[in-house]
């Protein structure tokens, strides 16, 4: 048996280093590929500055937000319950996506800025329906009472399905006249996807959204296959380091209830695998999904590869 594990790990040991020499030296994609074989500590990525990409993506994408949002009768309640959840503090990861897609494939902020808002509509409405008595039943999202505990649960309802229909009219009406017709009409497939990915409960909805982004941009049909496979990647890496941080993370820290999913006896990756073999999982997630990325351009490629460091060393 010894014997056995000695070979085993001797193996894994040769494996490793011909997968390290490999990317190490492979011709062209010498920045990039030591990015992909460095320790995954930081979120910055070959001096790309990634939180003030981030951080100014935000800023773009909540004005466009605020205005698409306006406070108005006669439906006034319903709009402030949807602006409550929109407009509260979030990351913009779904739309910082999207545009960054957009911008890799040679599109402007501009050109997909409509479809970033969509996107965060469209998870808007899906939090709104998961903190419900009837779903998850919570009463804290980004360390404020959940939309039905302000508003009610009819209002709520009707706060989130307005948002999926804002969502549509905001993609197929404010788009700028110069993106094709054929591309908003693939766009809005794409979102119906993301949607269908929401409602099964997968965080599939990050493969549209790169998606959209590519399509609003014109990239080619290989441009936008790699994207949607490198946006499964980090989709389902988010989802992994999502349920470690539910176990790992106190409700204040997470500005969520945490340990909600073991309460309700879930079968998330930490009780499957263990926390420390779903760490190791994301962080092979993330190498998986650089390499979806390699033969972009390197400056244009820097966000996504930064956005795939930030999502498996997040801490809430």
């Amino acid at each position: 048996m010894e014997n056995r594990e000695v070979f085993v790990y001797i193996v894994i040991s040769i494996f490793r280093s011909l997968q390290f020499l490999f990317w190490r030296f492979r011709p062209r994609y010498n920045d990039v590929t030591s990015a992909l074989t460095r320790p995954l500590t930081s979120a910055a990525s070959y001096d790309f500055k990634f939180m003030s990409y981030m951080v100014n993506k935000a800023k773009s994408v909540n004005k466009a937000l605020e205005e698409a949002v306006p406070l108005r009768e006669p439906e006034l309640k319903i709009r402030e319950a949807m602006r409550y959840t929109l407009l509260s503090d979030g990351k913009r990861v779904r739309p910082m996506l999207c545009l960054a897609a957009c911008e890799l494939v040679g599109g402007q902020e501009s050109t997909a800025m409509s479809a970033a808002c969509a996107i965060e509509m469209l998870h808007a409405s899906s939090l709104i329906l998961d903190d419900l008595p009837c779903m998850d039943n919570d009463s804290l999202r980004r360390g404020k009472p959940t939309n039905h505990i302000v508003f009610g649960e009819s209002i709520a309802i009707l706060a989130s399905q307005a948002l999926i229909a804002l969502a549509v009219q905001k993609t197929t009406s404010s788009t700028f006249a110069d993106v094709p017709p054929e591309r908003i009409l693939k766009t809005v497939q794409e979102m119906v996807k993301a949607v269908e990915g929401l409602v099964a409960g997968q965080q599939a909805d990050l493969a549209g959204e790169a998606v959209m982004g590519a399509i609003m941009g014109g990239g080619s049909d290989e441009e936008i296959e790699r994207l949607r496979s490198y946006a499964r990647c980090i989709g389902l890496m988010f989802q992994v380091v999502d349920d470690v941080l539910d176990v790992t993370k106190s409700s204040e820290e997470l500005g969520k209830t945490a340990g909600k999913d073991l309460i309700a006896g879930k079968l998330t990756y930490p009780r499957l695998m263990g926390v420390e073999k779903s760490k190791e999982y994301a962080e092979r997630l993330n190498i998986e999904a650089r390499e979806h990325l390699l033969g972009f351009d390197i400056d244009k490629v820097a966000p996504l590869v930064s956005l795939a460091d930030y999502i498996v060393n997040r801490q809430n």
